[in-house]
């Protein structure tokens, strides 16, 4: 069975397929040697090659596709390989044999919380995509007063340079002083979108976590730097809410004992790393990789506290 070259390569994470097609337009695509046009089909099997570079592939009915959520830390940076040497989000994530991980979006280097990583190109493409509205809940930590016409123009609408942004809902989670905790939603992923919003209205983020993707929460077991592979079911909500088809295998134990034994070999694995770390060393181990986040900060507020300051101001 073939498939449309610029899937192949969407599903090993190269890029959406419109990037794609414009690649082998560009003729930077070459399958067993020979330039490739549009229209190609390919099985998987075939020597591909962009810009020269090999692709690892694999036929569509080979793949299983896997799902991380990952706990980001600040201080890395989203991408493979940052020019200035700082720790990425990938340096910790387990090794994989012919095939590869892809970032689900992006998270600014000062922004920590849920990241979600797949081994399924078109699955991070799609999820990615506007069109699915899929919501990102952050907890955000603001400096300055807050009153309800501030909140109301962030609900309603607020011009950006690259467009109008809004939030589809802004919950009150408590504070003191001139530091409050918000819980915000929204369905878009534009670079730092929740912060410009604040920005607009001469808001000072101090503080950023991403707690929820879509139905997917950060999971509360999983310490910074760590990682956890999602089950089927969630990872079938996923494929669900962007029209692909479920999977039927999955590479996660489905013993309890197992996945609890997973969380604590995790736990470990950050710990031995941010030890060397401290103590000058260089080496990874599993779960943990090349650097590591900032001390540990307080978490935000779980449960609502009143500001009477604030309240006099709101009504949320």
């Amino acid at each position: 069975m073939t498939e449309k070259l610029q899937k192949v390569l969407a599903r090993a994470g190269k890029g959406s397929r419109r990037e794609l097609e414009t690649m082998i337009s560009q003729g930077r695509v070459s399958v067993d040697g020979k330039i490739s046009v549009l229209g190609d089909r390919v099985t998987g099997r075939e020597q591909i090659r962009v810009d020269g570079h090999q692709v690892e592939t694999q036929p569509e009915a080979d793949v299983i596709c896997r799902v991380l959520s990952y706990h980001k830390p600040e201080g890395e940076v989203s991408t493979r390989k940052d020019p200035e040497g700082r720790p990425t989000v990938f340096d910790r994530l387990p090794k994989l044999k012919g095939a590869r991980w892809v970032s689900v979006g992006r998270l600014d280097v000062n922004t920590s919380g849920l990241l979600l990583f797949t081994t399924d190109g078109e699955l991070a493409n799609r999820l990615m995509h506007p069109r699915h509205e899929i919501d990102r809940e952050y907890a955000v930590r603001v400096f300055g007063e807050v009153d309800e016409a501030m909140l109301q123009r962030l609900r309603k609408g607020v011009m950006l340079e690259d467009g109008m942004g809004k939030f589809d809902t802004i919950k009150y989670s408590g504070g003191e002083g001139m530091n409050h905790w918000f819980h915000v939603t929204l369905k878009e992923g534009r670079n730092r979108e929740v912060r410009r919003l604040w920005e607009s209205q001469e808001m000072q983020v101090s503080r950023l976590i991403r707690v929820r993707y879509g139905k997917i929460e950060l999971p509360r077991n999983i310490p910074r730097g760590g990682w956890s592979e999602m089950p089927l079911e969630q990872v079938n909500y996923l494929r669900t809410e962007v029209d692909l088809a479920p999977e039927k295998e999955s590479k996660v134990e489905v013993d309890a004992p197992q996945r609890y034994k997973q969380v604590s070999q995790i736990r470990k694995a950050v710990r031995r790393h941010n030890s060397r770390v401290k103590s000058g060393g260089t080496g990874t181990s599993a779960g943990a990789g090349a650097s590591t986040g900032p001390k540990k900060k307080p978490a935000p507020p779980t449960r609502p506290r009143t500001n009477p300051k604030l309240k006099k101001k709101t009504r949320l």
